[in-house]
């Protein structure tokens, strides 16, 4: 049972634990990434994140506790000259732990832990995420086909009394043409042949009347 155990203590006692946590926080510093086990990073980050937020404060005083946790000069002018001008406006959070395969001869959990703001590459993707972030457009999981058949819909009304209106005027045109063509073409032609036809008969009635009378005047 874990009664009364805060924190890791990592299969080792309280002397070793501490010279470890100070041996892997300075190689973070000095080196800006390390590899290590995951519940060894876990511990790390806990150790290491105080003395960075310490270092915001350039003090003597400051110094003095950072080194009392570190025991390398080296690592707390990196950490005062350095890493604190990175870190000035960050407000936490300054380690990230990404988990890697894990390790063949134990099968141990492995992880890298970096310093955030010392991955260029994680840098650039976070500035260029806020622009492509507006661009993006936001869907609702059922609602998009929706507006798509209701737009359907419309086109095909407009679209059916377009072509109805279309039909309906061909068909107005078409009788008139159709009608007043005929009219204006056949009406004189058969009125013509008609009063022809009655001049004729009329003719000829009238022929031999006259041809009778004369002929008789005649003789």
């Amino acid at each position: 049972m874990r009664h009364r155990r805060k924190f890791n203590h990592l299969s080792r006692t309280s002397a070793h634990r501490k010279a470890m946590l100070s041996n892997m926080a300075t190689s973070l510093i000095l080196h800006k990434h390390i590899t290590t086990t995951l519940a060894k990073a876990k511990a790390l980050r806990s150790y290491v994140e105080p003395l960075i937020t310490r270092s915001k404060e350039d003090t003597t005083h400051s110094r003095r506790m950072v080194f009392s946790y570190l025991q390398s000069k080296e690592a707390v002018n990196e950490l005062f000259r350095e890493v604190s001008t990175k870190v000035a406006d960050r407000p936490g959070g300054y380690t990230r732990i990404i988990k890697m395969p894990n390790r063949l001869g134990d099968n141990a959990e492995m992880c890298f832990i970096e310093l955030v703001d010392y991955n260029e590459h994680m840098l650039a993707a976070e500035k260029e995420a806020p622009k492509t972030a507006g661009k993006r457009k936001r869907r609702r999981g059922g609602g998009s086909s929706k507006p798509k058949d209701s737009q359907n819909a419309a086109t095909t009304a407009v679209v059916g009394e377009e072509v109805k209106d279309e039909a309906i005027s061909d068909v107005v045109e078409t009788p008139e043409t159709v009608t007043e063509e005929p009219k204006a073409e056949e009406g004189p032609v058969a009125g013509s042949a008609k009063e022809e036809k009655a001049e004729e008969g009329k003719a000829k009635e009238e022929g031999p009347k006259k041809g009778d009378g004369a002929e008789k005047k005649v003789e």
